[in-house]
């Protein structure tokens, strides 16, 4: 293990639906012996074990209104608090907003210090930026077995057309991969995402990988740019 890596890290993962963030996440959680903290992972166990969060959120959810951010954060402090988050953690799906950011900088400026390296930890914010065209592809190709088998008829096509390998059931393609659905959850992402991006960009907290490219090297990417960014701040005593 390299010293860059006995570091105390808080990445960020940004990226559009289809980036890749999942996938990444579990190579980098590997690299570095860091959890992959996904808050929408965070609310469904809060809600499946019934605790005093998790029913007030199960509530909320059952009136058909968002979980309001003190409710998530309050879930996301808990969770970072565990001691499998004590050398850092990567962030999914969180924060999404201005205000979840600056609630998460408050939250590391107080507890994530890095006493080996003498710095406190601030956010390595990591955007996976992918082609439009290439995200429709890798979205609108999906094809779904009945059974859970995943193809994409453009990148991972199955042998025979429409037809799962495995067990010969008809594929199916989800309503929620329709082009006109991924449209939009792609515009909602850019409209969302945008202040969040300039947050962090003029903090000098982000740095941006091509997701473009095949999974290895994407993940070269990202180590590297964290690392640099990790390494250059413990140096100038910034972090």
């Amino acid at each position: 293990m390299t010293d860059e890596s006995k570091r105390k890290l808080a990445l960020v993962f940004l990226g559009p639906p289809g980036a890749g963030k999942g996938t990444q996440a579990k190579l980098i959680a590997e690299r570095y012996g860091i959890p992959h903290v996904s808050t929408g992972d965070i609310l469904r166990d809060n809600v499946a074990r019934g605790t005093g969060l998790g029913l007030k959120a199960k509530a909320i959810m059952a009136r058909g209104e968002l979980v309001p951010d003190t409710l998530v954060f309050d879930m996301v402090a808990l969770r970072l608090r565990q001691p499998d988050a004590e050398q850092g953690f990567i962030l999914d799906g969180f924060p999404r907003t201005v205000a979840q950011a600056e609630w998460l900088d408050a939250f590391l400026e107080r507890e994530l210090i890095d006493n080996a390296h003498n710095v406190k930890v601030r956010p390595i914010v990591v955007q996976i930026n992918v082609d439009y065209n290439q995200l429709l592809r890798r979205l609108t190709g999906r094809r779904t077995c009945p059974a859970g088998h995943i193809y994409n008829i453009y990148l991972q096509p199955p042998r025979v057309d429409e037809t799962c390998d495995v067990d010969g059931l008809k594929l199916v393609l989800r309503s929620d991969d329709r082009e006109e659905v991924i449209r939009e959850r792609l515009a909602a992402y850019e409209r969302q995402t945008k202040p969040l991006v300039d947050y962090y960009w003029n903090k000098g907290r982000l740095v941006a990988v091509n997701g473009g490219s095949a999974v290895r090297q994407v993940t070269g990417q990202m180590i590297q740019a964290i690392e640099q960014m990790s390494a250059a701040e413990v140096k100038s005593g910034r972090r």
